[in-house]
């Protein structure tokens, strides 16, 4: 069930550490460790280079520009002519971290330098006070609405303080059953239709070992049908089985074990369907788009959400991790040609097992301190609520 807001003290027992203290459990597709290994380039940078390289990848992160070395040279925090910073962007460049897209152009990160960047360089914050307001204001106009309704909602909100698609996975376990009917086929075969909240049909058949009257089954729709009401899937089955000794007393033999067989029809009409993908704010990715390369790039990742095995088979590897997950261009054979990046959280039910996925998908220079905390926050409220 749907927890109200207010239990939740406006979310702010989602908050009780300080600023900057949040720990973000991030599980990147290449671990890189703590970027002090021998392995790792940021083994190799001084603090001098260590700087040149975040300014580069800031500048690209806020307007997806190469820098050269004269504006670098403006910038830094210590006084160092062109011609060093020129000597320093060689040794990152020789390192993988940075490149050239044209001749006598400035540099931009790889996506390694990104990787290297958001494991072991970032710092991340908390969410806004103004932008943790506007998703509890949000997520509270549709907690009264269902899981769906509440899903769809929180993508929405995603999508518009990030600017990127925003995408949730909801397991079967969070579907409701509007509607269960038995229809007597034989007199031992039963018919049994199953409509789900989202507007879904479908039907099992059941034999019994015994004639079935008519009247049976309308007593056992019924028993089930009110058990049912603002129920998920999983909640409902949980409730008809701690009442197991309920049903006995209430209904005669036969009726019960209709309502028996009904209960594990509701268990195949979950496993059986697929999870729900919800992508909201596709046109918020065409937003900022000049260039021809860039529009080609747009016109890749609109095709890659299409296709929806992928972007689930893609979300379903984050959701064995324990916080925010990212991936980064071709880290992930679907961004492979788009150039894009997806940063994604689990959230959780009661007994704090995994139900579902949400994140943002946008291009690989996404602010990424600032999106890692919305969608972290966002997925531990969702969770919340949906409880």
């Amino acid at each position: 069930m749907i927890a109200p807001l207010g239990a939740l003290g406006h979310a702010e027992a989602l908050d009780d550490e300080p600023p900057h203290a949040k720990i973000f459990s991030m599980k990147p597709v290449h671990e890189l460790g703590d970027g002090q290994s021998p392995a790792s380039p940021l083994a190799d940078l001084d603090q001098r280079s260590r700087e040149i390289f975040r300014r580069i990848v800031d500048s690209y992160l806020d307007s997806g520009e190469p820098v050269g070395s004269r504006n670098l040279s403006r910038a830094l925090s210590i006084s160092l002519s062109p011609a060093s910073v020129r000597n320093v962007m060689s040794d990152l460049e020789r390192l993988g971290l940075i490149y050239a897209p044209h001749t006598s152009a400035g540099r931009l990160p790889t996506e390694t330098g990104l990787r290297l960047f958001v494991d072991a360089l970032m710092e991340v914050g908390d969410v806004p006070a103004a932008e943790r307001r506007q998703i509890d204001a949000g997520v509270a106009q549709h907690q009264d609405g269902g899981a769906e309704t509440l899903l769809n909602e929180a993508g929405a909100l995603l999508s518009g303080l990030t600017r990127g698609a925003g995408v949730v996975l909801a397991s079967t376990s969070d579907v409701s059953l509007k509607h269960i009917e038995f229809l007597r086929l034989e007199p031992r075969k039963i018919l049994v239709v199953l409509v789900g909240a989202d507007g879904q049909v479908e039907n099992r058949v059941m034999t019994l070992d015994e004639d079935i009257p008519p009247s049976s089954l309308v007593e056992a729709a019924n028993y089930i049908n009110a058990m049912l009401r603002d129920m998920t899937l999983d909640e409902a089955r949980l409730a008809i089985e701690a009442q197991r000794e309920t049903i006995q007393h209430e209904l005669d033999e036969l009726t019960g074990r209709i309502v028996q067989a009904g209960l594990g029809s509701l268990t195949d009409f979950k496993d059986g369907r697929p999870p729900t993908l919800i992508v909201r704010g596709q046109a918020n990715l065409l937003d900022d788009v000049s260039a021809a390369e860039d529009i080609e790039r747009i016109r890749l990742l609109l095709s890659d959400l299409e296709n929806k095995a992928d972007i689930i088979d893609l979300l379903s590897s984050a959701d064995s991790a324990e916080g925010v997950r990212i991936f980064i261009g071709s880290e992930n054979k679907l961004f492979s040609l788009s150039g894009s990046s997806l940063v994604a959280a689990p959230y959780r039910d009661q007994d704090s097992r995994i139900v579902g996925v949400l994140g943002v998908i946008g291009p690989t220079r996404l602010n990424y301190a600032r999106v890692i905390p919305l969608v972290d926050y966002t997925a531990q409220l969702v969770g919340r609520l949906l409880r």
